[in-house]
């Protein structure tokens, strides 16, 4: 592929946030994002073109187009109708949206000095804009009355009607119809978190990319994977550390430690280090940022009526409200907490067998599992990971897609891209014809978040009556090949590379007519079940024949290991439900106070997590101040999002699994109705016509090992 790496330069034409735009707001052709079209094969971003100058101008620019076309809207004296009201504000932010999407974007994949004080400086710019239009009571009069007269008998098409509906709940959302003084509150409210959610984020990266752990004494690496000392030695070298390893606290390092190395100590010492991040007394605290964050969140709600932010959150997903979820929650943590208490017995007597009086600690877990796992079974990670190159199973992943949508994938080699990492595909139908783009960018540096994640450059769309074909990027950090290995993947990251694939699918089949419909616009609890029913088939043996062979010598994956994965499905659940739930919780509780918090957050989570019976030898997959999904991102209130979605996905999986795994006439119905539907109905709705009735729990149960007899009748729900 021709790599084209981003230049991210300031330039002196830069326009300060202090500084007035421009009075003309004309589109300039020395900026490439002010064209009306990218010149670009299949109008991809030109990364080879851009530079930091150009997006701050961009979405300023954007802001000021858009603010002209609200005001015409609002001008308008002719009655308020789809056309003059509704469509022209579906179509007014276009440039700002286009050049928001790929600087945000970048933030997350390729970020530097430049472009951080750029997102700090334009999130309160961004949040302003936002307000502008959905605070503006003439603008929201114009949409009250087609509401009103259209909510329930319309003549408007379904598409239609909802852009409607999600149009003029956005508007009371967002302080429509609040008084001018409490607008104003909401504003800098806004404002304040807008800031705050950047700064989180960026404190995440910055604490991570501080640490650097040098080991100069190799026996304390016994057990570690040669693959990723060989990395480390690598990066010692780089820093002029002759001789010696070097590890960072992004989880590729982390969690083979965690697993494997031998020496405790090593283990503590990176544990310790990766559950610090933002909590270190540095310039990258995250400690009163939380706090903030969930006052801020609160006192939102209560201008808007709701009695918690989580009742806010809530009333647009398929949950509805806070009871709902927790009672979900609490119906999960009884039997988790019971099988991780029999995981926890098991530890603790290969501990006293290693002569260590201690109780299992959180450092313990993870390496004493993978010792049972390998006495138990007689397999490991290091050994499973050998079936598995990266490459091998992205064509994996464009098999299953093949033959369950007949989705075809093509390398396009003569495309920009904002890093030379990054491989980019054409995504065709089996005639041919073109259904979109795909970017992936599979692996960590310094200037890239950490977790895996899905977002699109451009989302779907119709533009003159033509579907125009959305620009999809999938996001992760596998450890890179070394000298003598390629790339290769643990089974998680094999799961997780399914996953957000899963996502991507969601957002390259998407066919509706209006974007803020498109793709993975839809309520939180139901965005992950597109990405999680992949994950079925990345573990299914049928499937693992068609992709999963030694990188060496090219031997399928044997039915000897093949059987010991399918055994291992439910190993370790106890611990990877019980930490995923206790985070799950500890979201509820910052977004269900009702007054405002006066606490440490790290003894408030440590409280939170005591009164939940919380075993001491596990943590939250996430604790408060690297915990990014809430407080950088959009899942606040919304974390249990990923175990609703596990309902829903071994519900779906399973209606495959009872006839064929490659069933076309359900995966047509899949297609049809979740795929490509976004969020243009219910998310229920949804699903039930395509699996022809609400799902259950019980498959859930099932996979994770947690259908015991030991809890509860009435927990089965």
């Amino acid at each position: 592929m021709k790599k084209i790496v981003l230049s991210l330069i300031i330039g002196a034409s830069l326009i300060s946030c202090n500084e007035e735009p421009e009075k003309s707001t004309e589109m300039k052709s020395d900026n490439p994002l002010l064209v009306k079209e990218f010149s670009t094969p299949y109008e991809v971003p030109p990364f080879d073109l851009l530079q930091s100058v150009h997006f701050e101008e961009a979405m300023i620019i954007g802001m000021e187009e858009q603010k002209r076309k609200i005001q015409i809207i609002i001008d308008n004296e002719d009655e308020p109708t789809w056309d003059n009201t509704l469509l022209a504000m579906e179509t007014s932010g276009e440039t700002y949206a286009r050049a928001s999407r790929i600087f945000y974007n970048l933030n997350s994949s390729h970020t530097n000095d430049e472009i951080q004080e750029i997102a700090r400086k334009m999130s309160a710019k961004s949040a302003a804009h936002s307000d502008f239009i959905y605070m503006n009571m003439d603008l929201f009069n114009r949409v009250a009355k087609i509401w009103e007269t259209n909510k329930e008998d319309t003549n408007l098409s379904p598409q239609q009607h909802k852009v409607l509906e999600k149009t003029y709940k956005r508007f009371v959302r967002s302080g429509a119809k609040l008084n001018k003084e409490d607008q104003e509150e909401l504003a800098s409210i806004n404002a304040q978190i807008a800031e705050l959610t950047t700064q989180f984020g960026q404190n995440i990266l910055s604490d991570t990319n501080a640490f650097e752990l040098l080991i100069e004494d190799e026996t304390r690496l016994e057990g570690i994977p040669n693959s990723l000392l060989e990395s480390a030695f690598k990066k010692a070298k780089e820093k002029d550390e002759e001789g010696k390893w070097l590890f960072t606290i992004q989880n590729s390092n982390v969690m083979p430690i965690l697993e494997y190395a031998e020496d405790r100590e090593l283990r503590r010492e990176i544990y310790e280090a990766y559950k610090r991040r933002g909590n270190n007394n540095n310039e990258f605290n995250n400690t009163e940022i939380a706090l903030k964050l969930a006052n801020l969140r609160l006192e939102k709600a209560n201008l808007l009526g709701y009695d918690t932010y989580a009742d806010y959150a809530l009333e647009t997903t398929m949950a509805k409200d806070r009871s709902t979820v927790e009672e979900f929650l609490l119906k999960l943590w009884k039997p988790a907490l019971i099988v991780a208490e029999r995981e926890i017995e098991d530890i603790a007597i290969l501990l006293a067998e290693d002569g260590i009086k201690d109780q299992v600690q959180p450092w313990d877990y993870k390496y004493y599992l993978e010792k049972i796992k390998k006495d138990k079974f007689d397999i490991n990670n290091q050994e499973v990971a050998e079936y598995f190159s990266l490459d091998q199973v992205r064509e994996g992943i464009f098999t299953v897609t093949d033959q369950l949508f007949g989705l075809q994938f093509k390398e396009l080699e003569d495309v920009p891209v904002y890093h030379e990492d990054v491989t980019v595909w054409e995504v065709s139908e089996k005639d041919g014809t073109h259904v979109g783009v795909l970017y992936m960018d599979m692996h960590p540096r310094s200037s890239k978040r950490s977790g895996a994640w899905m977002t699109s450059f451009r989302p779907q769309t119709m533009k003159d009556g033509e579907r125009y074909a959305p620009v999809i990027s999938i996001n992760c950090n596998f450890t890179d090949a070394t000298s003598t290995k390629p790339s290769l993947l643990t089974f998680d990251e094999v799961t997780t590379f399914f996953h957000e694939f899963g996502h991507a699918l969601h957002g390259l089949l998407s066919n509706v007519e209006y974007e803020s419909l498109a793709g993975t616009n839809v309520s939180r609890d139901f965005v992950e079940l597109p990405s999680q029913v992949m994950e079925n088939w990345a573990t299914d043996p049928e499937v693992l024949k068609m992709y999963a062979f030694h990188y060496d010598t090219g031997e399928v994956i044997p039915d000897e290991l093949i059987n010991k994965l399918e055994e291992l499905g439910t190993f370790g659940q106890g611990f990877a439900t019980t930490e995923y739930l206790a985070s799950s919780l500890l979201d509820m509780k910052y977004h269900t106070i009702e007054e405002p918090l006066d606490a440490n957050v790290v003894e408030f989570e440590v409280e939170t997590l005591a009164n939940l019976g919380m075993p001491s030898s596990i943590t939250a997959r996430h604790s408060s101040t690297h915990f990014a999904h809430v407080f950088a991102g959009g899942y606040s209130a919304g974390y249990y999002s990923y175990i609703w979605s596990g309902v829903l996905d071994t519900d779906a999986f399973d209606q495959f699994k009872q006839t064929e795994l490659f069933n076309q006439e359900k995966a047509r119905s899949f297609r049809e109705n979740i795929l490509e539907t976004g969020g243009t109905e219910e998310p229920m709705e949804l699903y039930k016509r395509f699996r022809g009735s609400e799902p259950s729990i019980e498959p859930l149960l099932k996979k994770r090992g947690l259908d015991i007899d030991s809890y509860d009748d009435d927990l089965k729900g």
